[in-house]
C-alpha cells in the first residue's frame, strides 16, 4: 500500500510539471514575439523539450508503478532508464538548437526590442523552473526515481540557460550592444549538451545493468559491520536496478552440517538486514552454498566440529571479493 501511495504521489507530481511546462512555454513564446530575440526564441524552442520531457517522464511513473506481470516478471521500472535516457538527448538537442540561434544572431545582427517585458517575462519562468526543479530532484532523490531527477535537473538547466538569456537582454538593454546576447547563448548551449550527455551515460548504465560502485560499497559495508560467523563468505553478488527498485543476487557460504532450517534462517538473517537499511524496494534472490576445505582457513568458527584446516585469517569483505564467482579464501 506504501509503495503504491509513493507511485501515486510521483505521478501527482509529474502532472504538475507537465501543466507548468507547458504555461512557461506559452511565456515564452510571448516574450519572444515581445523582442523578436533569437536567444529568447532558443530558450523558448528548449522548453517545448520540458513539456515532451515531463509528458514521456509522466507516462514513464505510470507505466514503472504497474506491477509485475507474466511478460515482466521483474516489473517495469526499467522504462524510466528509458524515457531518462531520451530526456537527455532532447535536452543536448535543445543545446544545439541554442547554438544555431547563436550562431545565426551573431551572423544577421538582429536589433532587439521591447526588452523590459521581454526580461520581466523570462526572468519569472526562470524563478518558477528552478523552485520546480529543486523540488522535483529532492524528491526523486528520496523516492529514488531517476525520472523525477532528471526530470528537475532538465528543468534547472533550463533555468541556467533562461538566466544567461535575462543577463543578456539585461546587458543590452543598456548598451545597446545586441551581439552579446547571442554569445551568452552560446556558452550556455555547450553546458546544457554536457548536461544531456550525462543523464544519458546515467540512463545507458541503468540499462545495460552497469554497476554502481557506491551502492554496491554501501551495500558491503552494511554487511561487513554486522556479519555473523556463521556467515563463511558472501560471494557472487550481482545488484540490478528496475527504476526505484532493486534486485540483489549473491551466494551465501554456510557451514556444510546445518541442516536445511538452520541455513535457511542465517539466509533470512543476511535478507533482512539489507531490506531493513535500504530504502528503496528490495528483490533478493540468494543462494546456500556448503562450505568446502578452502573455507576452513577463514571459518571464524573456532568450535567448528568438522574443521580440517586451522583458522589463518579473517578476511575482510570487498568489492572486489563480495563480486567474485569464487568463494572467499587467504590468498
Amino acid at each position: 500500500m506504501a509503495t503504491k501511495n509513493i507511485n501515486k504521489d510521483k505521478i501527482g507530481f509529474q502532472k504538475i510539471i507537465a501543466v507548468f511546462g507547458v504555461i512557461l512555454f506559452v511565456g515564452k513564446i510571448i516574450a519572444w514575439k515581445l523582442t523578436d530575440s533569437d536567444a529568447v526564441f532558443s530558450d523558448a524552442m528548449e522548453s517545448i523539450v520540458n513539456v515532451i520531457s515531463a509528458f514521456m517522464g509522466l507516462y514513464s511513473l505510470h507505466l514503472a508503478s504497474k506491477p509485475k506481470d507474466e511478460d515482466h516478471p521483474y516489473g517495469h521500472g526499467k522504462v524510466e532508464f528509458v524515457t531518462s535516457g531520451i530526456e537527455g538527448a532532447l535536452i543536448a538537442i535543445a543545446g544545439i538548437m541554442i547554438i544555431y540561434e547563436g550562431i545565426n544572431s551573431l551572423i544577421t545582427g538582429k536589433i532587439l526590442g521591447k526588452l523590459d517585458w521581454g526580461i520581466a517575462i523570462i526572468a519569472a519562468t526562470a524563478i518558477i523552473n528552478y523552485i520546480l526543479g529543486y523540488i522535483s530532484v529532492k524528491k526523486g532523490e528520496r523516492e529514488n526515481s531517476l525520472v523525477l531527477i532528471s526530470s528537475g535537473k532538465h528543468l534547472q538547466s533550463d533555468t541556467i540557460t533562461t538566466l544567461g538569456v535575462v543577463i543578456s537582454l539585461i546587458i543590452v538593454y543598456f548598451t545597446k550592444i545586441y551581439w552579446i546576447d547571442s554569445v551568452v547563448a552560446l556558452i550556455f548551449g555547450f553546458y546544457i549538451i554536457f548536461v544531456g550527455y550525462k543523464i544519458v551515460r546515467k540512463s545507458l548504465r541503468g540499462i545495460m545493468d552497469e554497476q554502481d560502485p557506491e551502492l554496491l560499497n554501501n551495500i558491503i559495508q552494511l554487511l561487513e559491520k554486522n556479519r555473523h560467523i556463521e556467515w563463511i563468505d558472501i560471494h557472487n553478488m550481482k545488484i540490478q536496478q528496475f527504476g526505484s527498485s532493486l534486485h540483489i543476487d549473491a551466494h551465501i557460504t554456510l557451514p556444510y552440517y546445518y541442516s536445511l532450517r538452520e541455513a535457511h534462517q542465517e539466509m533470512e538473517q543476511v535478507i533482512l538486514l539489507l531490506a531493513k537499511n535500504t530504502k528503496r524496494t528490495v528483490e533478493f534472490n540468494f543462494h546456500m552454498d556448503d562450505c568446502k576445505t578452502i573455507s576452513c582457513p577463514v571459518c571464524q568458527i573456532m568450535d567448528c566440529p568438522v574443521r580440517e584446516l586451522p583458522f589463518v585469517k579473517r578476511v575482510k569483505w570487498t568489492a572486489e571479493n563480495v563480486t567474485s564467482i569464487e568463494k572467499h579464501t587467504v590468498d
